[in-house]
């Protein structure tokens, strides 16, 4: 057979030639050939033999179904109703993202959970899809009594067993109001109370700050949860939430405790981070979960789409982190028991305001 002519196959057709113009190792036509027997001729180069579940994107892929599916271990559900306030003074440390992303990883996980937005800026009420302009019922018109909490609540969208009581606008104004109110402090703790609505977990996103809506928030709930961002000055103000927690629990909610301390904003490349874990898990022993929320990319553009980084993104690191802190949470929820009740027939604490004139008055 002279060069440049077509080589032949047994039959006697010719097979394609390849193109002289492509590069050494590349497959072309001719490597892809078969006769009319099915045998291939030429098979080119090697290529790798692993399957489509094997790939990267294929298995990111997988864990999101298994996350939207709520497949592997369930989550334990708590034996008793479980109130939370999400708090820190000091903002910019993950408050309505920690929020938001473990209720929907409990929700997601067969729970049944209500998020309370007690911030002005209603940021809890945007990144869960809650439409929350000035006009709607909201958590300002239950502080002030026009309204039940019930009457307000919202379902929300893609996501079974979450519900969120959203905040407007009017709440910035709602601390100036509630001062010459009776019983201003348990506001939110009667409204709380008065749910008829079964849920495991109500969590209450905070606004940075210590004034009235806070104290709202911890005198309602009987756990607060404390993000720090891994970051210089992470203790920065910690001390004056704590104390202020023990003044509420002092007067006014004597079954408050600080139960969990979350780390956000973890960046691993950093000793910075690792030094702030560090000190932290020896500030509070037993306190701190084993998970760290990484920095993400991902945990920042969610709320942009009205979403949770767990449906946004159910397979990056950010919404498996939330994921396995909720699992944190529920487990060590399982374990331990409700405080004991005082004497009353609902089985909560019975305010007395009369004797307590605020956090500010007592400092």
């Amino acid at each position: 057979m002279e060069v440049g002519m077509a080589r032949a196959t047994d039959d006697g057709s010719a097979l394609p030639q390849r193109d002289p113009d492509m590069p050494p190792g590349s497959m072309d036509f001719a490597d892809s050939y078969e006769s009319a027997s099915g045998a291939t001729e030429f098979s080119g180069p090697s290529v790798s033999r692993e399957t489509l579940s094997d790939t990267p994107i294929a298995m990111a892929a997988q864990m999101a179904v298994q996350v939207m599916r709520r497949r592997g271990p369930e989550m334990p559900r708590p034996s008793y109703q479980r109130k939370i306030v999400v708090a820190n003074q000091k903002g910019g440390v993950g408050k309505t993202t920690t929020t938001v992303n473990l209720a929907a990883a409990l929700a997601l996980h067969g729970a049944r959970v209500l998020v309370i937005d007690l911030d002005p800026q209603g940021n809890a009420s945007t990144a869960l899809g809650i439409d929350h302009h000035a006009q709607i019922p909201s958590i300002y018109d239950v502080l002030l009594e026009a309204r039940t909490l019930s009457e307000i609540i919202r379902p929300v969208e893609g996501i079974e067993g979450l519900y969120c009581a959203p905040a407007t606008i009017d709440l910035a104004g709602a601390e100036i109001e509630l001062v010459s109110l009776v019983a201003r402090e348990s506001r939110l703790h009667r409204a709380v109370h008065s749910l008829v609505e079964p849920y495991d977990y109500i969590f209450v996103d905070c606004p940075p700050s210590l004034g009235l809506l806070t104290v709202n928030a911890l005198v309602a709930c009987e756990e607060v949860l404390i993000p720090i961002q891994c970051e210089y000055y992470a203790l920065e103000g910690l001390g004056q939430l704590l104390r202020n927690v023990e003044l509420v629990k002092g007067h006014l909610n004597p079954r408050l405790r600080v139960s969990t301390i979350l780390l956000t904003m973890y960046d691993g490349r950093t000793r910075l981070a690792s030094q702030v874990a560090e000190e932290v898990r020896a500030h509070f022993p037993g306190l701190v979960l084993r998970t760290a929320i990484p920095r993400s990319v991902r945990i920042s553009e969610a709320p942009s789409y009205g979403q949770t980084v767990i449906t946004y993104d159910p397979a990056s690191s950010g919404a498996l982190s939330y994921i396995e802190a909720a699992r944190e949470m529920a487990e060590m929820g399982a374990r331990q028991q409700p405080q004991p009740a005082d004497n009353n027939q609902h089985g909560w604490y019975v305010q007395q305001p009369t004797e307590y004139h605020g956090v500010e008055e007592q400092r």
